[in-house]
């Protein structure tokens, strides 16, 4: 069908096209996730003792940990969505299991993170609820900057925003255990430093912190929903070309797709973009750029 052809369906219409695309998408099962989460958090693990025991440099120690850090995060995404199992399946605990896992190199409590991100999907660009909204930002270098911002102790964004959010829906367990997550990385980061280890604490463990946060605000947070203005479900999010391709931009080009669908998994949702292109377009959608 040519684009005029798609521009004379009407709304229902388009919907079921939709829906019937969505569908051939959602209920496949993500093995590269929950291989790939637990692997990668598998290499974590063994770069202390290759570390430590000067095996490895710590310059290729911090590199490796800091690709951990951003990569463990997609998994930890699948899993906020109960993609790999939903409550009461057989599977629901290898859900919970890869996603509590695979954000320990980012040092992110996963509950936190699942609370704020479904909020985040009910109330995108909302400036009262969204808990991402304070990482908006007038272009890339403006992006970075205020994900910096967001992690400083009085900032309005970031792990403050997820704590107000966690605090304003009662989620009180939630909040309780993302605040024992945090004093315990302290406490262990200082430990090391104690012990002699600063310098391999920091390379493995807060500057991949501190590096994958930013990157993961910028791609994950800022370009998908750029320049954050609207709220409607078509236009809240859009597709974008981004400059280090889709890979180093970890698939974020075709967001759009994710809140539209969020049952369609990760490594599906660039083949579900292009069959749903012209039908997105024709409602309204932002995807002009792609």
């Amino acid at each position: 069908m040519s684009a005029r052809d798609f521009d004379s369906l009407n709304v229902t219409e388009l919907a079921r096209m939709e829906r019937d695309i969505a569908r051939k998408h959602i209920g496949h099962f993500p093995w590269l996730s929950v291989i790939g989460g637990l692997l990668n958090v598998a290499i974590w693990l063994a770069l202390w003792p290759l570390v430590f025991t000067g095996i490895m440099p710590v310059w290729l120690g911090l590199i490796i940990a800091t690709i951990n850090a951003i990569a463990g995060y997609l998994p930890s995404h699948e899993a906020q969505h109960d993609i790999i199992g939903r409550p009461g399946s057989k599977l629901h605990w290898l859900n919970e299991l890869v996603g509590h896992l695979s954000t320990l190199p980012l040092a992110l409590p996963y509950r936190l993170a699942k609370v704020t991100h479904r909020q985040h999907h009910l109330y995108t660009n909302d400036p009262k609820r969204d808990p991402d909204y304070d990482s908006r930002a007038k272009n890339l270098p403006h992006a970075v900057w205020r994900a910096i911002q967001n992690r400083q102790p009085r900032a309005r964004g970031g792990f403050n925003a997820y704590a107000r959010t966690l605090f304003k829906l009662g989620e009180r367990s939630a909040l309780i255990e993302a605040s024992v997550y945090r004093v315990c990385w302290f406490f262990i980061l200082f430990g090391l430093a104690w012990s002699g280890h600063a310098i391999e604490a920091a390379a493995l463990w807060w500057l991949p912190h501190h590096i994958g946060y930013t990157y993961l605000q910028v791609y994950l947070s800022w370009a998908p929903h750029h320049p954050a203005e609207e709220t409607s479900r078509y236009r809240q999010t859009r597709s974008f070309k981004a400059a280090v391709g889709n890979f180093l931009s970890l698939g974020m080009q075709y967001h759009i797709i994710h809140h539209l669908h969020p049952r369609i998994p990760y490594y599906r949702t660039a083949r579900a973009y292009w069959e749903m292109k012209p039908i997105l377009k024709a409602r309204g959608a932002n995807v002009d750029s792609l």
